[in-house]
């Protein structure tokens, strides 16, 4: 008997706080989208060594991982969470994809570009990352991955070296597609930047009340009176009222905005106590989970089990297909 759902994959790489882009941007995506589909989630925690070089570092931020998207609702009888490390045969997988890939190929990849741009020392491991995201990608037979535009690349490298060793060895891969929703935005960071660790701009996403205040008075304004009108099109603290308000709300505010007579302050504390409100829930669920550090180990360790009797069933097909069977 088939799966009637298509299979769904992604991979987030367990590098420390999730902040409200990471939200946003993906994770609600992936509970959007479990009854959906055939969901699975891995924690790539192999394709983290490329930059977390610590035992005891990487291991609690795979723990807080799997904390982190279980608060969020995810729910392990409709999606496969796993760690990534608990497939072995990815890296089998990408030996072989190493072995019909070229190195002008892996060059164009723009984490390489981006890496090689700004004449930092490149590891191995962060020149092939394509390779083994390629191996994570086919070896669950995924049809779709979801991602953001910005990351359209990752699928289309999976893709070609999927037709590459279907000409090679033979019809073997699926060919998965993007899955791009372009009513998720990039989300801004407390700078007007876009939000990300690297520019120090975030508001976590398990966020104190105390972080939250911080975060939101910290963001920058200028020196527009209370009754002047102001631009939400271009205003951060209004950015950020699209994503906590209700729609009621967030016409009366933009509606405010435009006449005048809603000062900065106000608006901040409109959008303090919104934020609240929603982040409030979600860390008290984190916290619960978080009393049950076993039972989080059990459910990748179930899942991961789950997981690599498909994989394993994926290389047997392969090890046929090259010839090492």
């Amino acid at each position: 008997m088939t799966n009637a759902k298509k299979i769904l994959i992604s991979g987030v790489k367990p590098t420390g706080r999730p902040h409200i882009g990471n939200y946003f941007g993906a994770m609600k995506q992936f509970v959007d989208l479990q009854d959906e589909y055939d969901a699975r989630i891995f924690i790539a925690d192999y394709h983290a060594i490329t930059t977390v070089q610590n035992a005891e570092q990487l291991s609690r931020h795979t723990i807080d991982m799997a904390l982190d998207y279980l608060a969020i609702g995810i729910d392990p009888a409709k999606t496969l969470l796993f760690k990534q490390s608990d497939i072995p045969e990815v890296c089998e997988l990408g030996w072989i994809f190493n072995c019909i890939t070229t190195m002008p190929f892996l060059m164009r990849a723009h984490a390489y570009k981006d890496a090689e741009a700004k004449n930092k020392e490149i590891n191995v491991g962060i020149f092939d990352y394509p390779i083994l995201m390629a191996a994570d990608i086919l070896v669950q037979n995924a049809d779709v991955v979801p991602v953001g535009q910005d990351q359209k690349q990752h699928v289309e490298y999976a893709r070609d070296i999927a037709e590459k060793f279907n000409r090679t060895f033979g019809d073997t891969f699926k060919l998965p597609n993007a899955l791009i929703y372009e009513n998720v935005k990039t989300v801004v960071g407390t700078d007007g930047q876009k939000m990300s660790k690297s520019y120090g701009n975030t508001i976590p996403l398990f966020a104190t009340d105390d972080e939250i205040q911080k975060a939101v008075m910290g963001i920058p304004t200028n020196s527009q009176g209370i009754a002047e009108p102001k631009d939400p099109d271009t205003d951060n603290i209004f950015a950020f009222h699209k994503l906590f308000a209700d729609e009621k709300e967030i016409s009366e505010i933009e509606k405010r905005y435009r006449e005048g007579g809603l000062g900065y302050k106000e608006s901040k504390d409109i959008l303090i106590a919104n934020m609240k409100r929603f982040i409030a829930p979600l860390r008290e669920k984190r916290e619960a989970f978080a009393k049950d550090e076993e039972m989080i180990r059990n459910i990748l360790k179930e899942n991961g089990k789950k997981a690599r009797e498909l994989a394993h069933q994926k290389m047997e097909e392969v090890r046929k297909a090259v010839g090492i069977a």
